[in-house]
């Protein structure tokens, strides 16, 4: 090939994708390989064998598509969920399950185990809590952690290593047991604004032991992009069907890679600090890049160069997003029978509702709080629950559209919510800028601005979290020389969607109104 490509791979909670992009940032080729997870209730598993199996059929996949063979590739970037995998000292697996599967050795990161460890662990009020909006969440990996010490013992002391998913990838594939400040930072507590961990912190947490050796957790922390160890190792080169010797690089959470994928386009308004980054998927994430720590209650951060090198991040979301639209539909006696054929049923809905007019018209007296899975951000309450008002006693397909729409609205009002948490500190947003497939369809897109009062930009890319993993490959590789000149070069605006200003009044009316619901189910 004329051009050398960049790999970006990116581990989501339902697959693993992998997508080739030239220097400019262009999409050569892509695959997608499905990834099992076993969910009971709050607890959600998975195996780092089969994350690795698709992995290889992704890239697989990516070069078939491309035509482009193991020498075309000059650097891989890899993301993936803030999952965390538990690796024996051999290197083999070791169970996270209290099945005993020693198969199941990854806690997903929408698994909610450890909501007592996390409730505990903000009891102490220690100064590393600061840092994640002044409570942790049972996401994150040190409740996780707990809970592995007090639940499954013998696999916590059996454990040569605890990774975060991205990390875990990129020792699979280099053998490099380096960890992303991205990963260590945002999920773990490292204080990269001071290059240490805390000891204090973990000793008074019951986490005595990494205080006094922090090796399980990582003593060689990195910035994304860095190039790891010598390369693709053999053995992984073998199954992947690429090159050893490969640059690969430290990884980011698969948000953060989003981040960098859409952020620094030099066209539309706002420039990287005066941009978000949402992450609309089966949950959403929020990223604002900041020049100073800017603390927002409820937020998580301000996490120093955790995405972009030399800025501060401060990271919010919605712990159920695309996954609660989902499950408010399958509350509806219609939605069985409206899915027909290949096409998802939001999707489907939010064309009809397209058709019908704005979100606030179809939706007409529903409001629904989404919050099924707890509230991230920025309420920091994994307790919270759902809300749903004003229903009727129809059940036809027409009122499945408006349940859609209410919903979605929800989603809108929530991401409000942390747009004026963090104006409330200074943090001005200027514009959105989208990414994550459940944000693909103009409705979502247009709900989504008119509900914040926002332009939402539309990246030009089709993938933009593969894209921001080809973007840390291209820097290992020397193909651009950091993570902003990656950004500026290989990244595009396609359009910009304005809020519908005479809808600005009824939107606030329907905010407040989500607001007191929300306030009324115990917030």
């Amino acid at each position: 090939m004329a051009d050398r490509l960049t790999l970006g791979i990116d581990v989501g909670t339902g697959s693993a994708r992998a997508g080739l992009f030239d220097g400019a940032g262009r999409l050569a080729g892509h695959g997608a390989h499905p990834i099992h997870l076993w969910q009971d209730g709050e607890r959600a598993e998975q195996s780092s064998a089969d994350i690795w199996l698709a992995v290889c059929r992704a890239t697989a996949g990516a070069l078939e598509a491309a035509g482009a063979g193991a020498g075309d590739v000059a650097g891989i970037g890899i993301d993936a969920t803030c999952s965390m995998a538990v690796v024996a000292e051999d290197g083999g697996s070791v169970t996270i399950s209290q099945s005993g599967d020693p198969a199941r050795d990854v806690i997903v990161w929408m698994d909610h185990r450890a909501t007592d460890q996390a409730r505990r662990i903000n009891e102490t009020d220690h100064p590393v809590l600061r840092y994640v909006g002044g409570r942790i969440s049972p996401e994150m990996q040190t409740p996780k952690l707990l809970w592995l010490k007090e639940h499954l013992p013998g696999s916590y002391a059996g454990a040569g290593h605890f990774m975060d998913l991205p990390d875990w990838l990129t020792w699979r594939a280099t053998g490099s047991t380096a960890r992303s400040i991205c990963t260590a930072t945002c999920k773990w507590t490292y204080l990269a604004h001071e290059h240490r961990w805390d000891p204090s912190y973990f000793r008074e947490i019951g986490l005595a032991d990494l205080a006094q050796d922090p090796a399980r957790i990582g003593t060689d922390i990195v910035t994304p992009g860095t190039p790891l160890g010598s390369g693709l190792s053999p053995e992984a080169a073998a199954e992947l069907g690429l090159t050893p010797g490969t640059p690969v690089a430290a990884s980011l959470i698969d948000a953060h890679a989003g981040g960098i994928g859409t952020l620094g386009a030099a066209d539309g308004p706002g420039d990287v600090t005066r941009r978000m980054a949402y992450v609309f998927g089966t949950s959403a994430c929020t990223m604002t890049s900041t020049q100073d720590p800017t603390f927002v209650p409820g937020v998580w951060g301000p996490y120093q160069s955790a995405m972009i090198p030399g800025l501060w991040l401060n990271e919010g979301g919605q712990s159920a997003a695309g996954a609660a639209i989902v499950q408010l539909l399958d509350l509806h006696p219609a939605s069985g029978k409206a899915r027909t054929g290949g096409q998802s049923l939001p999707d489907r809905l939010a064309g009809e509702a397209a058709a019908l007019g704005d979100a606030l018209t179809v939706a007409g007296p529903l409001t629904v709080v989404p919050d099924f899975n707890g509230n991230r951000s920025p309420h920091a309450d994994p307790k919270a629950r759902a809300v749903l008002a004003g229903l009727g006693a129809r059940a036809d397909h027409a009122s499945l559209v408006a349940l859609y729409a209410a919903g979605l609205l929800g989603l809108g009002y929530g991401l409000r919510q942390i747009l004026e948490a963090q104006a409330q500190q200074g943090i001005v947003t200027e514009a959105i800028v989208i990414s994550g497939g459940a944000g693909a369809h103009p409705f979502v897109r247009q709900t989504l601005a008119d509900a914040t009062g926002r332009p939402i930009l539309l990246p030009e890319t089709p993938e933009p979290v593969l894209l921001g993993s080809a973007m840390l490959g291209a820097v290992a590789a020397g193909v651009h020389a950091d993570i902003p000149a990656a950004m500026r070069a290989m990244s595009r605006n396609a359009a910009t969607l304005h809020p519908d200003a005479a809808l600005s009044n009824a939107h606030a009316a329907r905010f407040r109104r989500f607001a007191a619901l929300q306030a009324a189910s115990g917030l």
